[in-house]
């Protein structure tokens, strides 16, 4: 059952961040990413478990678009921190809204019910 919820939440994610006109690996960094604190490329590669190439080539893109900006990092000119624009803070939250919403089945259970899932789920998710 875990599995076909989580395929369900899988394919709620792929639809909307085609909706938004990004593939799933763009809108799965920008999902990493925090307003106002610039991330250095190699911790997106460690949160995204790929490759730092990899990321280049996402973070390419996101900037091509004008969703993140590449920064300098004083202390190390080779290491490159990415920062959300105006822009691409907007595209993040109306993900994270879209994102946020829960699914259909969730939906379905009692106001009872849903709270003891989240907390059993809390519980669960503790645990690892």
């Amino acid at each position: 059952m875990l599995r076909e919820l989580f395929g369900q939440q899988r394919r709620r994610f792929l639809t909307t961040a085609s909706e938004l006109d990004l593939h799933p690996a763009q809108a799965g960094a920008l999902l990493q990413m925090k307003p106002g604190e610039p991330l250095p490329m190699h911790e997106l590669a460690t949160m995204l478990a790929c490759d730092n190439s990899n990321v280049t080539g996402i973070v390419d893109r996101l900037e091509a678009r004008g969703l993140v900006a590449r920064q300098p990092y004083a202390l190390d000119r080779r290491v490159k921190h990415l920062a959300l624009t105006a822009l691409g803070a907007e595209l993040q939250q109306q993900l994270l809204e879209r994102m946020g919403r829960p699914p259909a089945g969730l939906r379905k259970l009692s106001p009872a019910d849903q709270v003891k899932l989240r907390d059993v789920l809390r519980r669960a998710a503790s645990e690892t």
